[in-house]
């Protein structure tokens, strides 16, 4: 597929990569990109651990300016 035609079906393109395709994209013959689904992200707990050595003590101490927030919260 040329880069013309999927500027003028990238709506379709994008639904048919989100669908599993790899599709391919020319300069005239010559490949120059490639379109592919992007795999779902997998999260780690502790993927980082040694990121944060230590919390200060003062990390758990409440909030002083967080009132105004919490006066804002719809109870429904």
């Amino acid at each position: 597929m040329t880069i013309h035609e999927a500027k003028t079906h990238l709506s379709r393109l994008i639904r048919d990569v989100e669908a599993g395709e790899t599709l391919v994209i020319s300069r005239g013959r010559k490949p120059v990109a490639r379109l592919v689904p992007i795999a779902a992200e997998h999260r780690r707990f502790n993927a980082l651990p040694n990121l944060i050595e230590r919390l200060d003590d003062s990390f758990f101490d409440p909030l002083e300016d967080f009132s105004p927030y919490l006066a804002a919260e719809d109870p429904t």
